[in-house]
């Protein structure tokens, strides 16, 4: 995809049958991030985003975006993992919990506690795209990720 992207050549539509998509989010973010300077908010998110961003690499989960609090990755999309996909993603998911609550919301005020995380994630078919021509977004469609987007929610 990123070569054909930089080659400035359009990138078809690919449909995947069987993926497990995982979404989460922080509780209570929108009463953390109007309660913290905005620079305290960036280096919170960063902090846990850096931790899944390494989780995910060890479990062979592909991380597809982040948007605000959340956070959106996908197994059985970029390698063959039909085996194992959904249990790669389950297993993923405790972890990424077990790492939110080592994260501190404000580190130089212990009071404010760690970050408590909520996830969903669902199994099923998708179309993975290139989406717009300014900033162009991989991006995943279907049923499969609103399901998995109510799960967590």
């Amino acid at each position: 995809v990123a070569d054909a992207l930089k080659a400035g050549k359009r990138v078809e539509p690919e449909r995947k049958e069987s993926v497990t998509i995982f979404f989460s989010d922080i509780v209570g973010f929108t009463t953390i991030s109007s309660s913290l300077d905005p620079q305290k908010v960036s280096e919170m998110l960063d902090n846990l985003y850096m931790s899944f961003d390494e989780l995910s690499k060890a479990s062979g989960v592909f991380k597809v975006e982040t948007i605000g609090d959340a956070y959106m990755a996908v197994t059985n999309l970029v390698e063959d993992q039909s085996s194992d996909h959904t249990l790669r993603i389950a297993s993923f998911a405790l972890k990424a919990i077990e790492l939110a609550h080592r994260i501190p919301i404000d580190r130089e005020d212990a009071s404010r506690g760690f970050l408590n995380l909520r996830v969903g994630f669902h199994s099923g078919p998708v179309v993975a795209s290139v989406v717009g021509a300014r900033n162009p977004r991989y991006c995943l469609f279907g049923d499969t990720v609103n399901t998995a987007s109510r799960m967590e929610s």
